[in-house]
């Protein structure tokens, strides 16, 4: 686990969007896995930047979203088919019948979740991962108590999860889904490579067990202590609580100094 700290959230997004655009220049055919809210914008944003210059392209590149809000169509502005087209596949020169986000609206839900896994698998499973993490430790819509084993499925959105969310809903705690399709913890761990942003100090705690606590399904996010190639890329704020950060932070001068990140 690599664990870079930069100054801000738009330091290290810029750092972070380098690092996936490196991905497809090794592999212009990557199969990516990609995720929603605020953490990821400036990622996308540099990302479609660079696609306009020219510098890097996604015509052959297959993405999968980590979730889904259950009952919230493609077309509307909550859901995460369109925060992605909006915030991404709009601005990028992806084939979009090769974007994946979970049917939400599907009649059967269960036999959407397996199509999904069957989907990625087919694909040749995913070469980055592109996570957020909650402040309670949450990755996709892996709440606490989720199992380390579990697949695409459906979860209830824990309390804590839907008052963050509540602010892309207007502020209203009831008009936030309390159900999702979600990759579950063994899909994303299949990933070959993880990148995971955390920025703000309510992130901070969440963090700090992450990478230096136990790992327990308290804390969904510690299992990726156990992945082989995973890289943290957080702002002070969310660096705030680590017992270790001299150690972060010259591991980074060394990356740094060989030209690595």
């Amino acid at each position: 686990m690599e664990v870079i700290i930069d100054v801000d959230s738009a330091v290290s997004s810029e750092r972070a969007a380098r690092n996936i655009a490196k991905q497809l220049k090794l592999k212009p055919s990557s199969v990516l896995g990609l995720a929603t809210g605020s953490s990821p914008l400036k990622v996308y944003a540099s990302l479609a930047e660079m696609c306009v210059r020219g510098e890097i392209s996604f015509r052959s590149v297959t993405t999968f979203n980590l979730d889904e809000y259950i009952g919230v169509p493609p077309e509307n502005e909550h859901s995460y088919r369109y925060f992605m087209n909006a915030n991404f596949f709009d601005k990028i020169d992806i084939d979009k019948s090769r974007t994946h986000v979970p049917d939400g609206m599907a009649k059967d839900i269960e036999a959407a979740c397996k199509s999904y896994e069957a989907d990625i698998e087919a694909s040749g499973g995913i070469d980055l991962q592109l996570l957020g993490i909650g402040s309670d430790g949450h990755i996709g819509f892996n709440e606490p108590s989720s199992s380390f084993a579990s697949k695409t499925r459906v979860k209830g959105l824990a309390s804590e999860t839907i008052t963050a969310n509540a602010r892309f809903f207007g502020n209203d705690v009831l008009a936030v889904p309390t159900h999702a399709i979600t990759m579950g913890i063994s899909t994303i761990m299949k990933a070959r490579k993880i990148c995971l942003l955390a920025y703000g100090s309510d992130k901070a705690a969440a963090v700090a067990g992450m990478i230096e606590g136990p790992i327990s399904a308290k804390l969904p996010a510690s299992i990726l202590q156990m992945h082989p190639c995973v890289t943290i890329y957080l702002d002070n704020a969310a660096a705030s609580k680590l017992d270790l950060r001299q150690y972060y932070d010259a591991a980074k001068s060394d990356l740094e100094a060989r030209g690595e990140i």
